[in-house]
């Protein structure tokens, strides 16, 4: 909408917002502050859009949906909801068995929570992804299969990526585990709808996400994340727990360290993936993990901001020999 008719260009001839006159055809486009001409493609998602006459054309293709589960207690589901729970205890992440007791489903995420450090947070210690009649637990860096007696045989590949494993499914479904307290979990658009659990519903909309065990709509992460839990022995989660106001000695350093984040090294990506969420969620973290390994938390919370970053066509590189 930048390039619009006006008393500042001849008649037929457009302001091209820098200053120029151009004609329709070539006006430019823009895209996160940044400029592109004519016949320039951008990719977003998986989508590619081209510039035609100062507006987007975009292929409308349905893109993986990702859930992401990373340091302490930190969820962002399919459809981009942000929220913090701590439960200590097992929790469906995502399933396709939702609705109709008897509706068949072909697989389900748990993930085994545990506390780390000594202020009550939880991390992602364990998942188990059940895969048809196999069972694949993944922990201590590794992972193993179990094969049961009910279900369809669903087949699967591993591959090592970097510092990641990836599991990958022919039901469609992708797990990518650091080995450590990070998970990214990728559905077709098959499963558009047709999920449920810590990840949402996975419907395009996020302000139905919280969606309980029994369908109802909850505005609370406490009470949605409750009615998950796989066991009714464990304890209901009842206040979130703020670790920066019960060790405040940390406060100051994790503020620091996490500030990386709002610092020109992400620059590029600030205005394709808001930092705020992510930084807050680095400075939980920082606080939260004070009986060793405070750098592999801060670090964690650092990589899934650059993760985002990175799916927005923003590359970051951000490690070096003294951070991480």
């Amino acid at each position: 909408a930048e390039c619009v008719s006006g008393c500042v260009c001849p008649e037929g001839l457009f302001d091209d917002g820098k200053g120029g006159c151009v004609e329709e055809k070539d006006c430019p486009c823009i895209h996160n502050n940044q400029w592109y001409s004519p016949g320039q493609k951008i990719t977003v998602d998986c989508n590619t859009c081209t510039c035609q006459k100062g507006v987007w054309s975009c292929t409308e293709d349905v893109c993986y949906g990702t859930c992401t589960i990373y340091g302490s207690g930190h969820y962002i589901t399919f459809d981009g909801k942000f929220y913090d729970f701590d439960g200590s205890c097992e929790y469906v992440a995502t399933q396709d068995f939702c609705g109709d007791k008897n509706s068949g489903g072909s697989f389900s995420i748990i993930t085994e929570n545990v506390p780390c450090g000594t202020t009550g947070v939880t991390c992602s210690k364990a998942i188990k992804m059940f895969l048809g009649k196999t069972e694949l637990k993944l922990e201590n860096k590794d992972y193993k299969e179990i094969q049961r007696d009910v279900g369809d045989d669903v087949h699967y590949w591993n591959r090592t990526v970097g510092l990641y494993l990836v599991i990958e499914a022919s039901n469609g479904v992708m797990l990518i585990w650091d080995k450590k307290t990070t998970v990214f979990i990728k559905l077709t658009p098959d499963y558009k709808g047709k999920v449920c659990g810590l990840c949402g519903n996975f419907d395009g909309k996020s302000n139905n996400d919280f969606t309980t065990r029994s369908g109802l709509q909850e505005t609370n992460a406490l009470k949605f994340g409750n009615s998950w839990k796989q066991s009714s022995m464990c304890p209901d989660v009842t206040q979130e727990i703020k670790p920066c106001d019960v060790k405040p000695h940390r406060k100051s350093w994790a503020e620091k360290e996490c500030s990386i984040i709002r610092s020109e090294v992400f620059k590029i990506c600030h205005s394709k993936v808001d930092p705020i969420p992510f930084y807050e969620a680095c400075v939980h973290d920082a606080c939260s993990c004070d009986s060793g390994g405070d750098c592999e938390c801060f670090c964690s919370a650092v990589a899934a901001y650059a993760q985002e970053c990175t799916k927005a066509q923003a590359c970051v590189f951000w490690r070096t020999p003294d951070i991480c």
